[in-house]
């Protein structure tokens, strides 16, 4: 039989958890988006070592696993750097270097889909790099932009379950926490599992319409 007052007694664990769940969720998604955004600059240059430093950004991150970068930026960076880095500085760093090489990606799509002769215009009207980017191609790339980048966040939110393995005390980790002193993980991780969707399926309804009135448009 399930028994909900191991819920209901520490409901507020649980509320704490859905705040620093969704606060490393906004801060890693803004400091991957700016840093996205470089990047995906930085490989449509025409400078080549400049192209080869934001693939190589973008391939290192994506290419190893969240869980071993969290890790390593936790327990390894320290020792490399000579200095303390605090859990919640890992955690950020590892999220938001690791969004922001799909960030980029998503950025770099959404820029080369412009049609090649909006930058031939703006160069013709005398525009520099950054005048054409900004008033020109960034704000046509943005919409098309939206649907992906909506579902990126989405997926960031899920990737902070990770921060649980260095004592970050989200969401995951008060479940944990929870289950450890009330012996009811039946209940406690169903919870957070209904809360999980109450979060992710408004935001997917939200991102899904986005992309439905980009391929309309």
């Amino acid at each position: 039989m399930f028994d909900w007052s191991a819920i209901t007694q520490n409901s507020h664990l649980i509320w704490s958890g859905v705040l620093i769940t969704l606060e490393y969720t906004l801060i890693t998604s803004v400091i991957g988006l700016v840093i996205g955004l470089i990047v995906a600059l930085m490989q449509l240059t025409t400078n080549k070592i400049v192209v080869l430093i934001g693939r190589l950004f973008v391939e290192f991150f994506r290419n190893i696993p969240l869980l071993v970068w969290l890790l390593w930026a936790y327990y390894a960076l320290p020792i490399f750097m000579g200095i303390n880095i605090s859990k919640e500085a890992a955690g950020i760093l590892a999220l938001s270097l690791y969004g922001a090489a799909y960030f980029a990606e998503i950025f770099r799509a959404g820029i080369q889909s412009i049609d090649s002769g909006q930058s031939d215009a703006a160069v013709a009207l005398g525009m520099s790099y950054r005048q054409m980017n900004v008033r020109v191609i960034l704000p046509q790339a943005l919409r098309r932009m939206i649907p992906p980048l909506a579902g990126q966040m989405i997926i960031q939110l899920k990737n902070t379950t990770l921060l649980a393995v260095i004592t970050v005390p989200d969401l995951l980790y008060q479940a944990e926490y929870i289950a450890s002193f009330t012996y009811r993980p039946l209940e406690v991780y169903t919870t957070i599992a209904l809360v999980f969707l109450a979060i992710l399926v408004p935001l997917t309804y939200i991102a899904r319409r986005l992309e439905q009135g980009e391929v309309k448009s």
